[in-house]
């Protein structure tokens, strides 16, 4: 088994029309036994950016403390809310200085830039990051949650139909990994609110 399959998780985040969602399953578990079922993999590092962390656990509270470390920097420096392709600059070069004892986390960075376009994207465990128009997906469940979104996703989507989609996507890819799942939470980001939904799911 891969350090990267340890802990278990998926997570996935999809654009929408002037929306963007980030979702996850809430399962932390060493290996095949579950530890607990209210793990926070997704945090919020503005008032319209989401960096969601699968990955090994140590390192997914080691690298949200430093992001946020680095962010309260960029704060004071800067004197404004940092945006979306920025911070996947800066999570990118904050994973690569440690690129010969990596950090194992595979981040994905979800919200609305200055000018309130929705913007997906992530980075593997060395920081190379990836930035499509659609959805980013990532965890142990990521072949799965390909699927589900490659079948699911439409472009131009409202909020209320992207939940639906991101929540069925996640829903029915964890379903199928024993690795996550054990509930769910998903966060839509509109320019002019946060809606934060949790899921209820099959505990077995």
């Amino acid at each position: 088994m891969s350090i990267m399959e340890y802990n278990g998780a998926a997570m996935v985040a999809m654009v929408g029309k002037n929306c963007v969602a980030i979702a996850a399953d809430t399962r932390l578990g060493s290996q095949a036994q579950t530890v607990s079922c209210d793990f926070e993999k997704i945090f919020q590092m503005g008032p319209k950016l989401f960096v969601g962390l699968p990955g090994l656990a140590t390192d997914v509270l080691t690298v949200s403390q430093r992001l946020k470390f680095k962010l309260s920097m960029y704060k004071l420096r800067e004197e404004r809310e940092i945006e979306p392709e920025p911070l996947v600059n800066l999570i990118s070069s904050l994973l690569y200085e440690k690129r010969f004892g990596p950090y194992f986390v595979e981040p994905i960075v979800a919200g609305l830039d200055g000018n309130d376009r929705p913007y997906v994207a992530s980075t593997d465990l060395i920081g190379c990051p990836n930035c499509p128009d659609d959805f980013v997906v990532g965890g142990t469940s990521s072949e799965q949650l390909y699927g589900m979104c490659e079948s699911l996703y439409r472009p131009n989507m409202e909020p209320d139909e992207l939940f639906e989609v991101v929540s069925q996507a996640l829903m029915n890819a964890f379903d199928r990994d024993a690795l996550a799942g054990w509930g769910g939470i998903v966060h839509i980001i509109e320019k002019d609110k946060i809606t934060t939904r949790r899921l209820k799911t099959r505990m077995d």
